[in-house]
């Protein structure tokens, strides 16, 4: 399936931390585009935490409005908490999606749901931060949709350089 791609939207965030576990998530999952609107990361981006450089392969972009960074083609998904969303469960993914996630401390406004397709949350208790809900996300795309071969061989390029072990039942 080639034709798999998704694309990240940020709404205003705050910490750097999670955007820097977004861009993680962007790079383990092949999400191709990170955008971003407000200035709250731009002005703690210093202490950014993208450990493994995904920037330097998946763009992190500024924009005004994600409306106008929604890649041609795409199914705009909202991600959140909202009275009569899609749980993730039942969600089918969009091959073309531009996941659109709100801000740590707040909601998506009615002007952004009024341009998206759909709304999807996860079943949990209590709500998660914003890298691990995108992890879930684009985990739960990759695990319905495929795209990355289950085996050894994806372990290996998949690991820390640090991290050799073998598993062999005896």
């Amino acid at each position: 399936m080639t034709n798999l791609v998704a694309t990240i939207g940020l709404i205003n965030p705050k910490s750097p931390t999670n955007v820097g576990g977004v861009l993680r998530a962007a790079g383990c999952y092949n999400a191709k585009h990170v955008f971003f609107t407000g200035t709250r990361y731009l002005n703690a981006k210093r202490f950014h935490t993208d450990t493994k450089n995904v920037i330097e392969r998946i763009p992190l972009t500024s924009v005004d409005d994600l409306k106008h960074a929604k890649p041609e083609g795409a199914k705009a998904v909202v991600i959140e908490l909202i009275e009569g969303a899609t749980p993730l469960p039942e969600f089918i993914h969009p091959e073309n999606a531009f996941y659109i996630f709100g801000p740590e401390d707040g909601s998506i406004s009615k002007e952004v749901l009024n341009w998206c397709d759909e709304v999807v949350y996860i079943p949990t208790v209590g709500c998660m931060n914003l890298a691990a809900t995108c992890n879930v996300v684009l985990y739960d795309r990759l695990a319905k949709l495929g795209g990355v071969s289950s085996c050894d061989e994806t372990i290996i390029k998949s690991r820390d350089t640090n991290n050799k072990m073998k598993w062999s039942k005896a």
